[in-house]
C-alpha cells in the first residue's frame, strides 16, 4: 500500500472518496473530468481494486460522478455545487460551534473573533 496516501483514520475506500472529493472542492477536478481508473487507480497506489470500486460506487451513489458505459467515470457537471452545500450545512456545527464555546471558555471577545476571521479570509490585518 502507498503509505504517503493513506493512514488508519478510516476505511480506505473512504479516504479514496475524501481524496476525490478534495480534488473536486479545489478545481483538480472539473465537471465531466474523467477520474483514472479502478484498474489504474489500484495499481497506481497498490491497494486492492475492489477498494477503488467500492469508493467510486460511494462517489456514484452520492450522485458526484457517473459512469459511461465502456469509457469510465466521470465527475458529475454539479458534483462541485453538491460538494459545498453538503459541507456547508456541517461547517457551522462541527467548526464555528465549538470554536465558539472554546472561545467564550478563554473569554475571548466576539469582536476579536471577528477580527481574527476577518484577517485570515482577507489576507489583511484588523486595526
Amino acid at each position: 500500500m502507498d503509505t504517503d496516501m493513506f493512514d488508519d483514520r478510516s476505511p480506505i475506500y473512504r479516504q479514496i472518496a475524501e481524496q476525490i472529493e478534495a480534488d473536486v472542492l479545489r478545481g483538480a477536478l472539473g465537471a465531466d473530468d474523467q477520474v483514472m481508473s479502478t484498474t489504474k487507480y489500484a495499481a497506481f497506489h497498490r491497494i486492492n481494486p475492489a477498494t477503488v470500486a467500492k469508493a467510486f460506487q460511494q462517489l456514484v451513489d452520492d450522485g458526484l460522478l457517473y459512469k459511461r458505459r465502456g469509457v469510465g467515470m466521470f465527475v458529475s457537471p454539479d458534483a462541485p455545487e453538491t460538494l459545498r452545500e453538503r459541507r456547508r450545512k456541517t461547517f457551522f456545527t462541527d467548526v464555528v460551534d465549538p470554536m465558539v464555546a472554546q472561545a467564550r471558555t478563554l473569554r475571548i471577545p466576539a469582536g476579536e473573533l471577528i477580527d481574527r476571521i476577518t484577517e485570515l479570509s482577507t489576507g489583511e490585518e484588523q486595526p
